[in-house]
């Protein structure tokens, strides 16, 4: 937030010791979004984080697999779900929604995969619907993940958090929703 950039893990020296073994300490399920991208939002370097990135954070099988990846094969303690103000995919798919009007493509699969929190956004009203909704998708989506079959085990024991966040594109700042370890 206050443009205290460090930009660590950044030189050939950490591409050369990351280049043969990885073990990052976090996965981010975050959005598409231009404006978004974990790597620089979180100031991080080679090696820090496995990112996945969908339009909405919209999940399916093989992008549940790769969150699954890190925590499953060399025990990743952390998985954010980062949503963000003024979404493009969430806005699309919520207008979609109300009007009735299908988007066109394969746009068509984000939108069904967000309609969950399309009706919870429906149902709690709010002065902003799709704000509203952006953060049911978070909310939702750490809540699945925490209870996903292969990952809930890992977070009972305590070796795994599942964070829901919200990022602002106003600020800066980084509000975590649901999941905060203790």
């Amino acid at each position: 937030m206050s443009g205290d950039l460090r930009h660590p893990d950044r030189d050939p020296d950490r591409r050369q010791l990351v280049a043969e073994k990885q073990e990052p300490y976090g996965v981010i399920l975050s959005c598409i979004d231009s404006r978004v991208p974990p790597e620089l939002l979180f100031d991080t370097g080679l090696g820090d984080l496995y990112v996945m990135r969908t339009g909405g954070q919209a999940v399916g099988p093989v992008v549940i697999g790769s969150v699954e990846y890190g925590p499953m094969t060399s025990g990743t303690p952390l998985i954010v779900v980062l949503g963000h103000q003024r979404c493009g995919a969430v806005e699309a798919a919520y207008k979609s929604m109300r009007d009735g009007e299908p988007l066109s493509g394969n746009l068509e699969a984000i939108a069904k995969a967000l309609r969950p929190a399309y009706e919870q956004a429906v149902e709690e009203g709010g002065a902003d619907p799709v704000e509203t909704m952006a953060r049911a998708q978070v909310e939702q989506t750490a809540a699945d993940l925490r209870s996903n079959q292969d990952l809930a085990p890992l977070v009972k024991k305590g070796a795994l958090a599942v964070v829901g966040a919200y990022y602002s594109l106003d600020t800066g700042r980084v509000e975590v929703l649901t999941g905060a370890p203790s």
